[in-house]
């Protein structure tokens, strides 16, 4: 269950980072960007690290709406602030991670945590590996074109049990 959980999360950096990456590559950001990099490159490893406490800041404000909503009952609302603050996030955190991870891994601590999150991370794909990919051949097995074959075989199974339980 932990390494589903980790892969989920994971897959969610994998998956949505370039997206959010992409959104807000949108925006005419780069001198800024370019100065924040340029900024952090002049930082200490320690100081650097001080750096992630700006995503935490930054939705903050989005947190207290959430939390509005929530305490009004207005679900959905609430709902669509919580998906877009972990967007915001995601994009920000990948953003001060990417900008700051020479400067972190340069410490020892920090170097050790991030390899063995990446250890973790390649354990969790081993772990669910098997799982996952009788997922994919249950998903072949279900398109349409295959969704009366793969009916008739489930049947004969389910007879086949029936018979050997008799």
């Amino acid at each position: 269950m932990l390494a589903l959980l980790f892969l989920l999360e994971a897959w969610l950096w994998d998956h949505l980072e370039p997206l959010v990456a992409r959104v807000v590559g949108l925006f005419p950001w780069c001198r800024l960007k370019d100065w924040i990099k340029r900024t952090i490159e002049s930082l200490p490893p320690w100081a650097a690290l001080g750096v992630f406490i700006v995503p935490f800041v930054v939705l903050l404000p989005l947190k207290f709406l959430e939390v509005f909503f929530l305490a009004k009952r207005q679900w959905i609302a609430a709902g669509l602030v919580l998906l877009a603050a972990k967007l915001l996030g995601l994009g920000v955190t990948a953003f001060v991670f990417d900008a700051t991870r020479d400067k972190l891994l340069q410490m020892a601590w920090f170097a050790r945590m991030y390899d063995w999150f990446m250890w973790a991370r390649d354990w969790a794909h081993e772990m669910t590996e098997p799982v996952r990919e009788r997922l994919r051949q249950l998903t072949w097995l279900l398109k349409p074109q295959r969704a009366g074959r793969f009916l008739r075989r489930l049947m004969r199974l389910r007879r086949n049990a029936y018979r050997r339980a008799a």
